[in-house]
């Protein structure tokens, strides 16, 4: 392979990893937030979603940050696995 056509496969798979698995780990943060914070649920919810937007660019710069793709898969995907978890507990009747 081409190391043109490799870079823009790993600059492609970076921007898949920003994209889907980056707002579906904002998401899930803005979620677990929600649920611990001891405020009211609806203000809770208000300001989880509100920070979520700053959650999501900042993973966006990471995923480009780092030194290499697998790392930036990695990075998103445990992270989302733990917090998914979490809410699921968390989430009334989730862990019942």
């Amino acid at each position: 392979m081409k190391s043109m056509t490799r870079y823009r496969w790993m600059v492609a798979s970076r921007i898949l990893a920003a994209v889907v698995v980056g707002y579906a780990l904002a998401s899930a943060i803005s979620i677990l937030l929600a649920l611990i914070w001891p405020i009211p649920k609806a203000e809770a919810v208000l300001a989880s979603t509100m920070l979520s937007f700053a959650i999501y660019a900042a993973v966006v710069l990471w995923v480009f940050a780092t030194k290499s793709v697998l790392r930036a898969w990695i990075g998103l995907l445990i992270p989302l696995a733990i917090i998914s978890l979490l809410c699921w507990w968390l989430m009334p009747g989730g862990a019942a």
